[in-house]
């Protein structure tokens, strides 16, 4: 792909025509407060469309009149959606937020926005390019954020670089989750439901009366769904399984007037189990299929081929014939053809935040925030099965007969054992003078991050593959199959002491993990934004000028690596470590122009950056700089037809550079030492340049029915780059994951009051759009394009008593139950070529062919919900 010269200024240009053609001249009306907004009070409906409340300033301001991208999903949206966590929007809920799992686990999410979306940040030293944050406090682990959500008033989705106000690994935007806070009025709300897999939901709330000026509120949540796909294995877990459950504790203290302290505490603790990975054809590229004769080789009309054929040879290419019973479904399955252990990986989440504010005087704010959180992830994922490795029985041994051999294990068990503590406080100044508006403060933020990890291969062909057994994973037990990475035992904790953990110590509690690492991470800004709107010119003019100072400096060691026994030198563990510091500045400038009341447009510029880190998954715990993005956007914001229509269009440009790509390998051949093994390694591979188009329309026709669209178009070229697990190959396209060129939404929203009391009837559907996308930064393999349909249709607000009301509803996701491949892989379904450094080729690797596998969305989910208010 190619971009012509001037391509930038076409898109801003053709977007600001777009904008300007859009807009209506119609009659002004006094703005309105909507139904569904968080921080406004209800309007009569027949108004049409109200304000809608949003922080991403750090001041409450008008979505309409806030000059940079924003989509807003408030309580009512979650609801009629049935969005219970995070990955409930992977549908494509908001066009240009994209969610998905990282690999196949459910135990962390990979969040990103206009193509700014990381492969794999699931690491110790290693972060996202969207920043999350529960009520202004950033979560500095993708690991646990698929737990339930408590009592959310809304999601704001701030799209493109935050560097200013949100600080370091903003560059694609930020996710704030902003909870409801105590009302110091009683109310209570409990909600209940079933549905089918066996699904259960409970979620309650409880407001209590203030005493002593203090308001407390608690919430609490309880999830469960049994597998979709069903394990064989006696005893084990199926796939896509998951039980969630957590509590909220907020006070809110106002002594006097002008201050309020917000206390909240939370834990969520979160069973599941990962998307099941499926075999979805074999062989594609059609090479000759061998057969093992009596003696356990691969032959091809007799003569022995297959393996690694070295360039030159005379040898015959040929492939492992499939296994009996490993099966080929291109559609969702329901059970997997081969059991293999499978229990829940277990993530527990839990914080404590103090939010203080002070009216010092009417020109100014102050505020702190000061969080402790916390993420453990004992993580258990055995999504692949013999799905992702091919199958090659075992091989008799000549010169012992009776040994067991370790040729025919299958199915990488991904054990991971996180933890990760981190603290933050940050300190604001907001407030308002004569023509000018301004925030400025300062932030600090620390986390320490420990991880090990092994890959043992938990399933053992038999010797013709009609049958398998199930290995052990602990060393020592007599039925163990020694080897490098053949099984795994809880961690001994003398191994956190890399250096003075003996060679027995290391020798007898360590051998077996694949790797350990940990990283410390210490950040430091300081931030503001003053906004200048000149009286002369009648107040239409906005001009901002923000910038953020950051220091960011981490460190870690990598002190096991597969196993590596020269790791240990006089001794003690000698690890490998990394160290990395920067300093930078990020600056952002906005123009914004009030056309009219209702009538708004902007431009802006602005820069963020993601920080570096350290592969641990690498053999050395290879270090990479931070990356950087610098973005231009114009956007308009309109409201017309006496507030029953809302149009905002924003076009952007964005260049990344020095932009973090992983590489990785992934060995799969039986016969090798490290089968079973995953390496990556991380490098600043070179520019990407994303440029797009997010259209929102909302129309109000008449007070009972509400419609709504949006639209994002996400143009993106990513560089070419030579894998450096691989000298001497030549260089190789690599790609933007989870980006559709091509993404929208739309949904229908009717209410009909039914004249008791506040009754009413509520239904709600929606529709959700993208195109075929990446699911791997390596591979030119798409997924399937999609389009998810999710409704709910309610009897709201029933009053039972002069007290209390009870709402009924029947919801449904993928509705229509729609079948897709959300994430698809092909690097088992051709050779693997090694080359010499010069760059020819040496050999080529045929030992790992099986063919592709895939992920599919999951199937409809349906059920039944009761709530009442008390």
């Amino acid at each position: 792909m190619t971009v012509r010269s001037g391509f930038r200024l076409q898109l801003l240009l053709g977007g600001a025509a777009l904008a300007i053609s859009a807009t209506p001249a119609f009659a002004q009306t006094a703005p309105t407060a909507d139904a569904t907004a968080p921080a406004a009070t209800a309007a009569p409906e027949d108004q049409g469309l109200g304000d809608i409340v949003v922080t991403a300033t750090k001041r409450e301001t008008n979505l309409q009149k806030t000059p940079i991208s924003i989509s807003v999903l408030n309580t009512q949206g979650l609801t009629d959606r049935h969005v219970l966590s995070l990955f409930n929007l992977a549908d494509g809920t908001i066009p240009s937020l994209r969610v998905a799992t990282f690999e196949a686990r459910q135990s962390a999410l990979t969040i990103g926005i206009r193509g700014i979306v990381p492969y794999d940040q699931n690491q110790t030293a290693r972060d996202g390019g969207v920043g999350v944050y529960i009520d202004g406090v950033a979560l500095g682990k993708t690991q646990g954020l698929n737990a339930a959500l408590f009592d959310i008033e809304r999601i704001e989705v701030l799209k493109g670089p935050q560097g200013t106000l949100f600080g370091r690994n903003t560059e694609g935007g930020a996710l704030s989750l902003v909870s409801k806070a105590p009302t110091g009025v009683f109310d209570g709300r409990i909600t209940g439901g079933v549905g089918n897999y066996g699904s259960h939901n409970v979620d309650a709330h409880l407001d209590l009366p203030s005493f002593y000026n203090i308001a407390l509120k608690f919430d609490g949540v309880y999830q469960h769904q049994d597998p979709t796909v069903k394990d064989p294995l006696t005893g084990s877990t199926g796939w896509n399984y998951y039980d969630r459950k957590g509590g909220r504790a907020a006070a809110r203290w106002q002594p006097v007037d002008g201050f309020t302290a917000d206390f909240a505490y939370d834990y969520a603790k979160d069973e599941n189990t990962p998307q099941y990975s499926q075999l979805i054809n074999y062989n594609p590229n059609n090479y000759a299929v061998g057969t093992y004769n009596a003696a356990g080789a691969l032959t091809l009309n007799g003569v022995a081929c297959g393996g690694t054929i070295a360039a030159g040879s005379t040898k015959p290419v040929c492939v492992a014939p499939r296994g009996p019973l490993v099966g080929v479904h291109p559609g969702r399955q329901t059970v997997a053809d081969v059991g293999v252990p499978q229990q829940p990986s277990v993530d527990i989440t839990h914080g404590f935040s103090a939010n203080l504010k002070y009216k010092l005087a009417p020109w100014m704010e102050l505020r702190s925030i000061t969080a402790w959180r916390g993420v453990s992830t004992d993580q258990w994922d055995n999504s692949g099965g013999p799905e992702r490795s091919s199958f090659a029985p075992f091989v008799p041994n000549t010169a012992n007969p009776t040994a067991i051999n370790t040729t025919g294990t299958f199915s990488r068990y991904s054990l991971s054992f996180l933890r990760q503590h981190q603290f933050s406080q940050e300190f604001q100044a907001v407030g308002s003078i004569p023509e000018f508006d301004y925030v400025v403060g300062a932030y600090y933020y620390t986390e320490h991050a420990t991880e090990y990890a092994a890959t043992p291969l938990s399933n053992q062909w038999n010797s013709d593959g009609t049958a398998y057994t199930i290995r052990s994973p602990i060393p020592g037990n007599s039925s163990a199959i020694t080897g490098a990475n053949s099984g795994y035992q809880q961690y001994d904790p003398s191994c956190n002491n890399t250096l003075g953990a003996t060679v027995a110590q290391f020798a007898n509690s360590c051998q077996f993990i694949t790797r350990a690492s940990q990283a410390a991470d210490h950040n430091y800004s300081v931030f503001g934004n003053l906004t200048y709107t000149p009286e002369f010119l009648g107040n239409v003019l906005h001009i901002t000028a923000g910038g953020r100072w950051t220091k960011d400096d981490r460190h870690g060691t990598l002190y096991v690596v597969n196993n590596r026994s020269d790791l240990v030198t006089a001794g003690t563990v000698s690890p490998f470590s990394f160290k990395n510091s920067i300093s930078r500045f990020d600056p952002m400038f906005n123009i914004a122009f009030d056309a009219s009341r209702d009538v708004h447009f902007y431009a802006k510029y602005s820069t963020g950056f993601r920080a570096g880190g350290a592969n641990d998954r690498s053999l050395q715990f290879n270090a990479f700089g931070p990356e950087a993005v610098k973005s231009y956007e114009i956007g308009a914001k309109m409201d017309f037809w006496n507030h029953r229509a809302r149009l905002n269009i924003a076009n952007y440009i964005m260049d990344r550079s020095n932009t973090q790509f992983d590489f990785d390998y992934f060995d799969t051949n039986g016969t090798s030492p490290t089968n079973g093994t995953h390496i990556e390694q991380t490098t600043n591979a070179g520019s990407s340049k994303i440029r797009g188009v997010e259209v929102d329309l909302t129309v109000k026709p008449i007070p009972e029915l509400t419609l709504t669209g949006s639209y994002a178009y996400t143009y993106w070229r990513a560089p070419s780059a030579v894998n450096p697990l691989t000298p001497g190959a030549p260089a190789q396209q690599l790609y933007i994951v989870y980006t559709p060129k091509n993404a929208a939404s739309g949904a229908i929203d009717y209410v009909v009051p039914i004249n008791v009391g506040d009754a009413s009837v509520r239904l709600h559907l929606d529709g959700n759009y993208s195109s075929s996308q990446y699911s791997f930064q390596l591979e030119p393999t798409k997924t399937d394009a999609s389009f998810v349909m999710n409704g709910r249709l309610a009897l709201a607000d029933i009053a039972v008593n002069d007290h209390n009301k009870v709402t009924v509803s029947v919801w449904a996701r993928n509705l229509l139950d729609t079948t897709y491949i959300y994430r698809r892989s092909a690097a088992n379904s051709s050779p693997v070529v090694n080359y010499n450094p010069n760059g020819t080729v040496a050999s080529t690797s045929y030992g790992g062919i099986l063919g592709d596998y895939a992920n599919f969305n999951a199937p409809r989910t349906w059920g039944l919900e009761l709530s009442a208010k008390f």
